[in-house]
Order: structure tokens, then sequence, then C-alpha cells
């Protein structure tokens, strides 16, 4: 579709009647865009451009960024063993059977046997952390250890990924700097900054944030890995900040679920209507 505000109708519209759905439909919003989008990417022309895309993948960070602003470091500690055993088996369990399975069984090569291991082996935080916001699980502490069990079973997906496929140059480097001395700067300057800033109309705060997700996110980008780590990272770093302001974690919210995440989700969908 070649009108762009036409083309806008259509994805908002596919979103708007997935929300009217789910009044009757007990699922996630989430879940019901991506069959509403495998659907419709069957029936009409759902052709994914660039401002598409791109809307997309920024909602796919910034829903990642709100998943890890979530988890609260004091249910941790409680629950560390909880969180470490459900993470690590939830990466594990399923890399080394499919891995196996894909070789000894099917006879893959390693390489491809590898593959198949990592991409059944992660986790859709967005998802989880979708569903969890609609049920309210997300307020409670059982909520809390699964999305950080979920931190580190993607953790896990990361680092097989950086071992099999990284390429270990110039930009890798300076992008694990960068990502570090961001996230040790910003739980202290963040709460000094949001305070000189105040609140105003213009969200200065939540400009700031996305000004910190998008550079880490270009510097992931350039270093061929994922967007989405530096946000997940970042909303950790921060959640002290945004547990104690809910008021801006809800306006940050409102924004990704109002416009960016219908696209994420009802492109999934489209995408995987082209293999119907």
């Amino acid at each position: 579709m070649e009108n762009i505000w036409f083309a806008s109708a259509v994805w908002i519209g596919l979103a708007l009647l997935a929300a009217v759905m789910q009044n009757w439909v007990a699922v996630s919003i989430a879940l019901l865009e991506i069959v509403i989008g495998a659907i419709a990417g069957n029936l009409i022309d759902l052709t994914l451009t660039p401002w598409i895309n791109y809307l997309a993948g920024f909602g796919a960070i910034l829903l990642t960024f709100l998943a890890g602003a979530e988890i609260d470091v004091n249910v941790i500690r409680r629950h560390f063993g909880s969180t470490m055993s459900i993470g690590l088996m939830g990466f594990f369990a399923p890399y080394l059977g499919v891995l196996f399975f894909a070789h000894f069984v099917s006879g893959w090569p390693w390489p491809q046997a590898q593959i198949a291991g990592i991409a059944l082996s992660t986790t859709s935080v967005a998802v989880v952390y979708a569903v969890m916001v609609e049920t309210g699980f997300n307020q409670t502490e059982i909520g809390k250890i699964i999305l950080a069990a979920c931190f580190v079973n993607d953790l896990g997906t990361v680092l097989a990924l950086g071992v099999v496929f990284a390429n270990y140059n110039i930009w890798m480097i300076s992008f694990g700097i960068a990502t570090v001395v961001v996230l040790l700067a910003l739980p202290k300057f963040t709460p000094w900054f949001f305070s000189w800033v105040g609140k105003r109309v213009s969200e200065p705060q939540i400009k700031f944030v996305l000004l910190m997700l998008f550079f880490l996110g270009g510097m992931s980008n350039t270093a061929k890995s994922e967007a989405v780590l530096p946000a997940y990272l970042i909303g950790i770093v921060l959640a002290p900040v945004f547990l104690k302001d809910r008021e801006l974690m809800n306006r940050v919210r409102v924004i990704a679920f109002t416009v960016l995440t219908p696209f994420y989700f009802l492109k999934a969908g489209s995408i995987s209507a082209s293999r119907w």
C-alpha cells in the first residue's frame, strides 16, 4: 500500500480490532495481535515497509526496557536460588535437548544443530511482560521472579549467540565499554537529572531514557548484536527509579502499548502468515 496514511489506518485498525476482541476473548492482547496479524497477512497487503519495521523494532526495545524496569532487586535477593534455577533450566533444557536431538537423531551437522538449540532456548520477554501487565501479575512477587528468570534465560541465549556468531572486533569492544560506562553512570545520574528537570508536559525524563536506549541500541547494532539486550540492562539498572515513580512507568507503558507494540506483534504474525 503506497499511501502511508491508509497503511497506518490499516495497521492501527487491526490493533483496535484486537483490543475490542479482548472483551470477548480471554487471551492476552499480544497473542491476539499476533493471531490477527497472521490472518490479515493472508487476506490483505501488509507490506513491511521501513517505517513499519522501525516502529516494530522501537516497540520491541521499549517493551524490553519496561520488562527490565519491573525487576525488583530485593525480590531477586530473597529468591536468588529460584530465579537462577528457573532461568538456567529454561535455557539449558531446550538448548541441550534440541542440540542433541538435531545432531544425533536428525543427523544435522553441529553448527546447524547449535542454531536450532539456541533458537528454541530463548523466551519472549515482550510477550511474557505484556501478559503480566494485563493480568497485574507483574505486581506480585512470583511475577517478579518469573521476569528475573526470563532475563537469566535470555542472557544465556545472548551469550550462546555471542560465542557462536559474534564478530570480535573494535566495534564489539566499543559496544562493551560504552555499555559498562552507561550502566555504571545511570543509577547515580538519572535520579539527579530527573529531579533537576522536573515533571513537564514535554516529558524530559522519558526523552532521556529514549536517548540512552537509542544510543546503546545503535552501538549494539553496529557491533552486529541486538538492541534489545542493552534495553533490558538499562531497564534493570533504572528499576529502582521507575519502581518508586509508578506514574512515570505508566506514561512510558501507555506510549509502548498504544502506538508501538501493536506494530511489533502484528508484524510477528504477518511474517508467519507468509508460510501458510
